[in-house]
């Protein structure tokens, strides 16, 4: 598989920025690593351009005639090769080297058929869908392998998606342009596209894993048989006694909730939370029944523990799965070449096939990037240091798809491999 060509910028006038992606996706497909005729093309950009959003999508395929399919969103902030772009206006493609029998791109206007098999799905969401986590879960099922990955569109106005399918089964649908507000969309992959898929967390626990015993909707009334609110403020050291200092430790503390019967030695273990734990915030305190509500329902036997977002904590997660992810890939006999490309310094590593990615898409939590990470770009140039540079496009989420789970705080980098 040939390398995806993909391009970025940054413009107060989106057509500026769309001719300086359209000059390095053009400067790639022209060279010989490189895909010459993709057919699928990922588009994201930031909130700033959301009102422009019909105009850059029918600029950026008109201008690409052989790009027939497009799939997309807008995010806060929308991620590219070793940079993010937040705050400013933006845009991120990658136009992917797959074949056009090996996937669908699906939305609310043109849903996925029963005749297309699909084996993952790259799905983005609105966040005002009613029941958008029941929706994940069955685009999930209807997949063969249980799982899709993606995110929800975020932005200050507009969170619009982008669909647009070449075979007639979204542009001729009514007035449909491919650009969408509301529900699903994305792209259904079948089982010839290989990917490997990681999701990274961006918070480790303050405390044990405890049981919960009992709860009311979404309230914590006890956890291993105490109530829940005693057990937080012994967790995290606090008082009632100083509401001021219990209240800031409070509002600096979430849950991490996972299933009944997970494994939850491998949280202390490796002393971050690993795929299963879904974060989810305080929303607030019971004292008539010592309970802490949450916002999610749980359920009596699900496992649980205080946690807290960690820089360190969180560097450390994303360097783990990049490592997974390339051990994965490093084949245990390699040629002169593998081995030159995986050898290489910093300074060399351009994207190479060799290395057996041809593409990646990294979707992270808005509360995430270089602010939670320290400098601008920190979390990219994270990625980039410990997977090695391949081609990358993504967004900063409103909540960040994994298998059939909605989760926040976390990353979920998906590569596409050969």
């Amino acid at each position: 598989m040939k390398l995806f060509p993909y391009g970025h910028a940054t413009h107060p006038d989106w057509r500026m920025a769309a001719g300086l992606v359209l000059a390095q996706l053009r400067a790639h497909m022209a060279l010989p690593d490189y895909v010459s005729a993709p057919t699928l093309g990922l588009l994201y950009i930031t909130d700033a351009y959301a009102n422009a959003a019909q105009d850059i999508l029918d600029h950026i395929s008109g201008e690409l005639p052989e790009v027939v399919d497009w799939s997309g969103c807008v995010g806060v902030g929308v991620a590219a090769q070793n940079v993010e772009y937040f705050d400013e206006p933006a845009i991120s493609v990658m136009l992917c080297g797959i074949p056009s029998n090996q996937y669908r791109v699906f939305s609310g206007v043109a849903p996925l058929g029963m005749a297309f098999e699909a084996h993952t799905a790259l799905v983005h969401a609105d966040a005002s869908t009613p029941d958008v986590v029941e929706l994940i879960a069955e685009m999930a099922a209807r997949t063969d392998t249980g799982y899709v990955f993606g995110g929800l569109a975020s932005g200050r106005a507009r969170a619009v998606q982008f669909a647009v399918g070449g075979n007639g089964n979204i542009k001729g649908h009514g007035a449909a342009g491919g650009v969408f507000v509301g529900g699903l969309s994305g792209v259904a992959f079948a089982e010839g596209v290989s990917l490997i898929s990681r999701v990274t967390q961006g918070a480790h626990p303050v405390g044990p894993v405890r049981v919960v015993t009992e709860v009311d909707g979404n309230v914590l009334v006890a956890l291993d048989g105490e109530p829940a609110l005693d057990v937080l403020l012994r967790d995290l050291k606090v008082s009632l006694d100083e509401p001021q200092i219990a209240l800031a430790a409070v509002r600096a503390t979430l849950v991490g909730l996972s299933e009944a019967g997970t494994d939850t030695d491998a949280v202390g273990r490796s002393g971050h939370f690993g795929s299963d734990v879904l974060v989810r915030h305080i929303i607030g305190l019971d004292p008539g029944r010592k309970g802490v509500a949450i916002a999610d329902r749980a359920s009596v036997g699900m496992r649980m523990a205080f946690c807290q977002r960690n820089r360190a904590a969180a560097k450390a997660d994303l360097v783990r799965i990049c490592a997974e992810i390339r051990e994965e890939l490093e084949p245990e006999e390699q040629t002169v070449e593998v081995a030159s490309a995986l050898a290489a310094s910093e300074a060399e590593s351009a994207p190479h096939p060799a290395r057996r990615i041809a593409g990646a898409i990294y979707v992270s939590c808005a509360g995430r990037g270089g602010p939670h990470f320290g400098a601008p770009s920190a979390e990219l140039q994270i990625v980039r240091r410990a997977l090695g540079d391949v081609p990358l496009v993504g967004f900063f989420a409103g909540g960040e798809i994994a298998r059939h789970h909605l989760y926040g705080y976390t990353g979920v980098l998906t590569v596409f491999t050969d």
